[in-house]
């Protein structure tokens, strides 16, 4: 399609959480669980623009691991369970929190980084 096409403004949590192209809205934005796509398959964005680092970890780690780790601290202190009650609890509330909210969040991440568009910072010359 051609670059000077003009594409509507989409909003980063609509298209990012479905991971979905954050130009378009139609194209797939993860080529696998985690791993980003090259390209749009519809519009043709290049998607090397998009450097999400550890963000989707650390908002896990906040949002997820902390409630979680949290439970388990509540069960040793408040029953004494024994390691079988963490292993049959803790360990799959962990897991359902963690692991199912890396994606949308990275797709979001992508979509804002697009949306706002987000780079690298430069330090000016002038004075």
């Amino acid at each position: 399609m051609s670059e000077q096409q003009e594409w509507p403004k989409l909003s980063p949590l609509q298209v990012g959480i479905r991971g979905r192209c954050p130009r378009c809205g139609e194209g797939h934005l993860f080529n696998g669980f985690l791993k980003l796509a090259k390209k749009c398959e519809v519009c043709g964005l290049d998607y090397s623009f998009a450097d999400p680092a550890d963000g989707p970890a650390f908002f896990v780690m906040i949002f997820a691991v902390i409630p979680s780790a949290l439970l388990a601290v509540w069960l040793e202190v408040e029953f004494s369970a024994p390691i079988w009650v963490h292993l049959i609890t803790t360990l799959p509330f962990m897991l359902l929190t963690c692991v199912p909210t890396l994606r949308p969040l990275k797709g979001w991440l992508v979509a804002s980084q697009y949306y706002y568009k987000a780079e690298q910072g430069k330090l000016s010359a002038e004075n």
